[in-house]
């Protein structure tokens, strides 16, 4: 075929040129990730932040192009190039499953996007399945495979799933471009040019052992500075309570749900298809909280329109072993007339940066491994002090989420507000 090009900010061009990656980029499964976002509600914070999982899946692709090509000129006795179509089939697919706000709808309404991405490949009702069993009947099933890591060829499992992946690697750039920070910037050409195959799948030169040091300083900095920004995360909290409450009302107005959010009403009976599934987007999600604001339900009314206007609940950090002084802060919220199962919240999240491979682990890590000039692969953390450093560590925080009400107390309330506050300090429950 005629190559297509794709402008892309991160990238410059992005080319095309197989008929089997066109076909499944016009597919309606892969056009919808136009609808869905990245970074999900980090617009909130970031105002540029509204770019989609279909911008950085071709930017997936693009990598994995680049890398099997260059595997395919430089390391032909190591690398198959019978492997080179279904690795990049495998980038472009890999967050085929992501649905509206999938993270936040995920807990709430139990579904897996990486499940659903291995249905879309291999269900028979979905045009991207079609497209692959062009290329032989079981190639649905390879790609699901490495989506799964459940493939034999480490090699590719890892370009697509790893401590360095193309999945990661595309989307630390271009969430720091849309974000306008500098955080997650890093030399992608370095990285790709030490990159090669070996026997435990992938590894990287010893010459570009420090370009591999600012990638994962880079990753480590996005999660703490973006990634885990609390306002963002507190629009995840409206955004489940939200959910919650429209779920807790539907058994006694079925007939409201029905008329002004048609498609969530498979996902509140607990009966819902992939097809229910696919029909739902960010846009079909906002739509649906901005007639929820007529409701006559003054909880679902407020949140709705929380969300919607960007009303944010403010939080502060605590350790576990605060949970019962949390339990005594909401006493002072309910008294002020707070529900506190849809005006408060937990909020966790910890990221681990780096951890060589630990098979004990519940979810063991593929480490990254350098080559020495004598052919030995070596745990990247035995070689840097800096990465040592961050190994094996979890980073985040705890946060708990409340009305911003409670810190004014110029009202009637300001007894029950002054003791709330009491135990703030600096951000911190003290």
């Amino acid at each position: 075929m005629e190559a297509k090009y794709f402008r892309d900010p991160i990238h410059g061009y992005i080319q095309v040129d197989h008929p089997i990656i066109y076909a499944l980029i016009n597919t309606k499964e892969f056009q919808r990730l136009r609808r869905i976002k990245q970074l999900g509600t980090s617009n909130s914070v970031f105002p540029g932040a509204d770019h989609t999982r279909f911008s950085h899946s071709l930017g997936a692709y693009h990598i994995a192009r680049l890398i099997v090509e260059h595997f395919e000129t430089s390391y032909p006795d190591q690398w198959d190039t019978n492997l080179s179509l279904l690795t990049m089939v495998s980038a472009l697919l890999h967050d085929i499953g992501h649905g509206a706000y999938s993270h936040t709808f995920e807990i709430l309404f139990d579904t897996d996007h990486e499940a659903i991405t291995q249905k879309i490949i291999t269900s028979p009702e979905s045009e991207i399945n079609l497209i692959l069993k062009g290329i032989s009947d079981d190639f649905p099933n390879q790609v699901a495979s490495v989506i799964n890591h459940t493939h034999p060829q480490k090699q590719v499992v890892q370009l697509i799933s790893s401590q360095i992946d193309v999945d990661r690697m595309d989307y630390l750039l271009r969430d720091t471009y849309y974000t306008g920070t500098n955080y997650g910037n890093f030399e992608l050409s370095h990285i790709l040019r030490v990159m090669r195959p070996s026997h435990e799948g992938i590894c990287f030169s010893y010459q570009g052992m420090h370009a591999v040091e600012d990638y994962l300083l880079s990753r480590y900095q996005m999660y703490m500075q973006v990634y885990f920004h609390p306002a963002s995360r507190s629009m995840e909290v409206l955004l489940q309570n939200l959910l919650k409450r429209a779920r807790y009302l539907y058994p006694q107005q079925k007939s409201f749900f029905a008329t002004y959010s048609p498609a969530l009403v498979p996902f509140f009976e607990n009966n819902n298809s992939l097809e229910d599934y696919l029909r739902l987007d960010d846009g079909v999600l906002n739509t649906y909280f901005q007639s929820w604001m007529s409701s006559n339900d003054p909880i679902l009314s407020d949140l709705s329109d929380a969300f919607i206007n960007r009303r944010l609940l403010k939080s502060v950090i605590y350790s576990p072993e605060q949970i019962d002084l949390i339990d005594n802060l909401k006493d002072n919220i309910a008294r002020l007339g707070y529900d506190c199962d849809y005006y408060t919240g937990l909020h966790s999240n910890f990221k681990l940066p780096y951890d060589r491979y630990r098979p004990e682990a519940t979810s063991p890590q593929t480490q990254i491994d350098i080559i020495q000039k004598n052919g030995d692969l070596t745990e990247l953390s035995t070689l840097s002090p800096l990465i040592q450093a961050l190994s094996g560590e979890n980073y985040g925080d705890h946060r708990f989420y409340f009305p911003k009400d409670m810190l004014t107390s110029d009202d009637l309330f300001s007894k029950e507000k002054l003791k709330f506050q009491s135990h703030l300090k600096n951000g911190y429950l003290i």
